[in-house]
């Protein structure tokens, strides 16, 4: 990150914003009906980048996931995590870090080549997602994506990110990143979209 970008973990005790975003009505209906019945949260964090800061800066392609995205699961692997990134800033023109994807990858039986995961810049097939803040952009873990390029020194990329994952699943420290307190004072709706382990005493959470 440069003087000023940054990226914050563990933000759902930051502000009560952060915590409504997480079971955000609008969108819970995607997370149970594309991904399970009784999800659970896996990850959340915000980011804010100036080009100021950035300007210039390569791509990083990946895909998510613990095991170098469960790669050992693959091809075809499986939709085991859920990614919701939300726009907060304007990114309707290219070259202020847009998400870029590459579509279809979650689908295909091998890997970008090499070569292309290596460039700094755009290559050909890859989408960079323009829209205006509130936009919600939902994404497979298996989806190649990276930040785009700056190019504009001026442009801002200010995005929340939720991620949610299958009740069985036991994949992110950011579990214990937060107080007894904060996990005993959530909502019942709330507490059942985190694994019964975190609460005092512990929860059945699946089966």
């Amino acid at each position: 990150m440069g003087e000023k970008s940054t990226r914050i973990f563990f933000i759902l005790d930051d502000d009560p914003l952060f915590l409504e975003m997480f079971d955000w009505p609008a969108i819970l209906p995607y997370v149970t009906g594309l991904l399970n019945p009784r999800p659970h949260h896996h990850a959340s964090d915000a980011i804010v980048e100036y080009g100021s800061d950035l300007i210039g800066r390569g791509m990083g392609w990946h895909i998510d996931g613990h095991d170098d995205g469960y790669r050992g699961l693959g091809p075809h692997i499986p939709l085991l995590q859920l990614k919701i990134g939300y726009y907060l800033s304007d990114m309707t023109q290219p070259g202020q870090g847009n998400l870029c994807v590459v579509p279809g990858s979650h689908k295909a039986a091998f890997a970008p080549d090499q070569e292309d995961l290596k460039r700094r810049e755009r290559f050909a097939g890859v989408a960079e997602i323009c829209a205006p803040a509130g936009t919600a952009i939902l994404f497979h873990n298996a989806l190649w994506h990276s930040a785009g390029p700056f190019t504009r020194e001026d442009g801002q990329r200010s995005m929340l990110y939720y991620a949610y994952e299958h009740p069985w699943m036991i994949a992110s420290q950011e579990h214990w990143g937060y107080s007894k307190a904060f996990y005993n004072n959530l909502t019942p709706d709330r507490r059942r979209l985190f694994h019964g382990f975190l609460f005092d005493p512990p929860e059945i959470r699946w089966g």
